[in-house]
């Protein structure tokens, strides 16, 4: 949900971001390395107006607007937040965001004077029964000038039943002394609907995945079956895409123009050049994958896979920390991990890169236009020269020259006869019957 409404505020280009995070927060912060964010603690919870408190003293050198957003909301719009800071821009001194839900339960009511004006807020349980019937609540989003801020902040009390201090108490502190409260009302109110179940969570993930879907749609891609389909919210899908039922992308993935997924296939924080196919039943994670590239069926590309052009990864491939350049083909049961394979080779069936020695991970290099033969062991570090042969069933402990062919089998051996003598050890002693004789022991 966090990563949600950050993806939101940062649209705005904030100058700085302030996330107040309370007793759970070491299970939050590890999410929040590397964002830029600055992160306040609020610890014992007192309220929003405390939290709004304490991530004041973070912003003490802006005099910009101030937007509050809740954790707990992560439908919101980022041109629903524009709309209220445009609010701000012709002259409004707080701006808030209201919606109309079906049941406004537990939300706070917006209460208006007869002229339509914003008077305060209402807690739900504060309430009385002609507040609770009012249908118009308070998201809990709000932007301020900074001044307006600042002055509400200081005049912010504790309440003495709850003993929490309330944000929404600083509309009618603004209102009273006349300044210019407005509001801007959701057009869809689920965009302001805040998370409290696994339950309301669950139909969050609906609607966030309806919303990546018409936006595929409406971008020119082709979903066979968009009720299958999963699309994350920051995944990018370019014209004339094909995505063929029960795909999951997730992450930063970004899958370039006529690309096509087959069904049962997840692809997560990857880049899919044009006109590749990602066969059915494959799992590609942290990948960038050149143009015109077939990937499985049941192909696994771990993180730091590169595949150049035209290279193809087929039945039961797996690659780790592995580069594969233009052309290679590496189409079954084949372990690729910390290696790079130059253009053109051809990896045979059942090729592995014994890339651990139980201490480090060791990295195997191959030439172009090499010839890597079936069930053969590259044993890490090892170099194979451009042009090589390695003949089936080796295992390579050494560096292979241009050229070259590398072989290390055991000689083989034929013994004539062997099987027929085998067959007549094990014939039975009455000549073939197997049965045993009246008293004929065992």
């Amino acid at each position: 949900m966090l990563e949600s409404v950050l993806r939101s505020a940062e649209s705005l280009r904030p100058s700085r971001i302030v996330v107040v995070l309370g007793a759970s927060r070491a299970a939050v912060e590890p999410l929040l390395a590397g964002r830029g964010v600055t992160v306040v603690v609020q610890d014992p919870p007192r309220g929003t107006g405390d939290a709004v408190v304490q991530a004041l003293a973070a912003l003490s050198d802006g005099d910009g607007p101030v937007m509050i957003l809740s954790g707990d909301v992560p439908l919101i719009r980022p041109e629903t937040l524009a709309g209220l800071l445009d609010k701000l821009g012709k002259g409004a001194d707080l701006a808030l965001l209201t919606f109309r839900p079906p049941e406004p339960g537990v939300f706070g009511r917006v209460v208006r004077d007869r002229r339509g004006h914003v008077q305060r807020i209402v807690e739900s349980r504060n309430a009385t029964a002609r507040e609770r019937s009012i249908g118009e609540v308070n998201a809990g989003i709000y932007a301020f000038q900074a001044p307006a801020l600042a002055r509400a902040a200081a005049r912010l009390r504790e309440d003495p039943v709850s003993r929490e201090i309330y944000l929404t108490d600083a509309v009618e502190i603004l209102t009273s002394a006349r300044n210019r409260v407005e509001t801007a009302e959701s057009a869809d109110w689920r965009e302001a609907w805040g998370i409290n179940t696994r339950t309301d969570l669950a139909a969050a993930e609906e609607i966030m995945r309806r919303r990546a879907l018409e936006a595929a749609l409406e971008a020119g891609v082709t979903l066979i079956d968009p009720a299958t389909t999963r699309i994350g919210p920051d995944v990018r899908l370019e014209p004339d895409v094909v995505i063929h039922p029960f795909v999951s992308l997730e992450g930063r993935t970004v899958l370039r123009e006529r690309c096509e997924v087959l069904p049962f296939t997840r692809i997560a924080d990857s880049e899919i050049a044009p006109d590749t196919v990602i066969g059915p039943h494959c799992d590609v994670e942290g990948a960038v994958i050149g143009a015109r590239s077939r990937v499985g069926p049941y192909s696994r590309l771990r993180p730091e896979t590169v595949l150049e052009e035209d290279v193809r990864v087929g039945n039961f491939v797996e690659t780790k920390k592995a580069t594969l350049r233009r052309g290679v083909k590496a189409l079954h049961l084949s372990y690729l991990g910390d290696a790079e394979i130059g253009a053109e080779t051809n990896v045979g069936a059942g090729i592995i890169t014994c890339n651990y020695d139980g201490v480090n991970k060791n990295r195997t290099t191959v030439g172009s236009g090499v010839f890597l033969g079936s069930d053969s062991q590259l044993i890490a570090p090892v170099t194979i020269g451009e042009g090589a042969y390695v003949a089936a069933g080796s295992t390579i402990t050494e560096d292979v020259p241009p050229s070259a062919l590398a072989i290390s089998r055991v000689p083989q051996k034929n013994i004539e006869g062997w099987a027929e003598k085998r067959r007549a050890r094990r014939a039975p002693p009455d000549g073939g019957t197997g049965r045993r004789g009246a008293g004929e022991k065992p």
